[in-house]
């Protein structure tokens, strides 16, 4: 059995660090084709090279000058980086300097994947170099801020696109928040509605105004999400996926999950299981990041 792989931010080269960078290179000694979670946000930039990446099971393309964007929770995998020249940023969610670059980290719709506009790439590149000359700069460097205040450059700099377009109804950005931090005890988009103080059909509105779906879809969406990470990387059992996700028993979250997906659990991950590392295959250390 091939369960995802947990993954804490513990930079190997300089331990308390709060930004690391690595080279797609070093990522495919590390890669062993497996499914992994991380407690921090990824940022790689491509070079040369194409490839793909899964995120949250959504398959992304990697080709010259495009960007990926993995923030922290979100299951992926590298599906095939053979070609792929460039590098990756790890670093802690606290480690930008600046409101506009921390706003963007914490930010939930940030897509995933994206080009980087030509006329942006120079600049993009500079500030990359930049990171990557103090990040490997000798240990005992009295300049700890440096990496932080550059990240920050090259984050303002990428300006990741988010994924909804238009202005957000400050409402649906409130039940957004609370769904987030609460799906797990609370399934019903009434308790929202009641929690922030408005109609259901003043809540509904707006979340239909921002993403195309009823306050209800929105919230099963996000749940079924949570499930199938569950069931196809940790693979928990429907009784635990139940029990993690705040379903009275396992039949109660079947019928849920049947009822959004059309499929029983059991079946979805018997489709979705990740195949294990082919035999001789390198896996990655458990300290450093991948």
């Amino acid at each position: 059995m091939h369960v995802i792989r947990q993954m804490t931010y513990q930079p190997a080269e300089r331990p308390g660090a709060a930004v690391e960078t690595m080279t797609f290179g070093r990522l495919r000694e590390l890669n062993d084709g497996g499914t992994q979670r991380a407690d921090f946000p990824v940022l790689a930039l491509v070079d040369a090279g194409s490839g793909s990446v899964t995120v949250d099971f959504l398959r992304h393309p990697l080709h010259e000058r495009s960007a990926v964007w993995i923030p922290p929770g979100a299951v992926h995998r590298w599906d095939d980086i053979t070609e792929v020249a460039g590098h990756l940023v790890l670093f802690l969610p606290t480690a930008p300097v600046t409101p506009g670059t921390r706003d963007l980290v914490a930010s939930p719709d940030l897509v995933a994947h994206w080009r980087v506009p030509d006329a942006d790439w120079p600049f993009v590149a500079l500030a990359r170099d930049h990171l990557l000359a103090e990040t490997s700069a000798p240990p005992g460097n009295p300049s700890a801020e440096l990496p932080r205040i550059l990240l920050s450059a090259l984050i303002a700099r990428l300006r990741p696109p988010r994924s909804d377009a238009g202005s957000l109804p400050p409402l649906f950005l409130l039940f957004r928040a609370d769904v987030e931090a609460h799906f797990r005890e609370h399934h019903d988009a009434g308790h929202y509605a009641r929690a922030l103080g408005y109609a259901p059909r003043t809540l509904s509105r707006a979340v239909q105004q921002a993403t195309g779906r009823t306050a209800k879809a929105y919230l099963v969406d996000r749940i079924v999400l949570e499930a199938k990470r569950l069931l196809a990387h940790d693979r928990l059992t429907a009784a635990r996926c139940a029990a993690a996700l705040g379903f009275p028993d396992a039949s109660s979250f079947s019928v849920f999950f049947r009822q959004a997906t059309g499929k029983r659990p059991g079946a979805w991950q018997a489709e979705a299981a990740v195949p294990p590392p082919a035999p001789g295959s390198r896996r990655p250390t458990a300290q450093g990041p991948s």
